[in-house]
């Protein structure tokens, strides 16, 4: 092929092709916006989930600690005690992001407290409803003087 044949054979093909592709980004990004919203969104509740859940925890964690150290000096009155520790904390750490918590002291053996929180939490989709749980238990501490059993 000649050179000038080459040439008006580029120029075509470089007309074709910007013509062609007029309009494309329009629809490019008509496309794609939605996908990243919705990226954008599921990330945001990713993370109140996975923050929601570690409030949850450290909650359950603290009542759990609290109903350890009191249910031996206190038989009944652990519990109280227990459930205002669990207040405080989801008060101090996310009021809003841990929803109408259903907080339960649990006492499945005589020497064995915890709790456990059932809570629903703040969604960005509409329609979705999620909900975290937590549990702590551990045994009963017991102080006794040398040579007591």
């Amino acid at each position: 092929m000649s050179v000038r044949v080459r040439g008006w054979v580029r120029r075509r093909v470089e007309a074709a092709s910007a013509r062609g592709d007029s309009g494309m980004t329009a629809i490019e990004f008509v496309l794609l916006t939605p996908v990243l919203f919705f990226m954008i969104f599921a990330t945001v509740q990713f993370g109140l989930y996975f923050f929601a859940d570690h409030v949850a925890q450290a909650a359950a964690q603290a009542g759990a600690r609290k109903a350890r150290a009191t249910a031996d000096a206190q038989p009944g009155g652990w519990r109280g005690e227990a459930q205002d520790v669990v207040d405080s904390y989801i008060r101090q750490l996310g009021p809003q992001l841990v929803l109408s918590p259903d907080v339960k002291m649990l006492q499945p053996e005589q020497d064995t407290v915890g709790v456990e929180i059932t809570a629903r939490i703040p969604t960005v989709f509409p329609g979705l409803d999620l909900t975290v749980h937590a549990q702590s238990m551990g045994p009963v501490e017991r102080f006794v003087q040398e040579g007591e059993n």
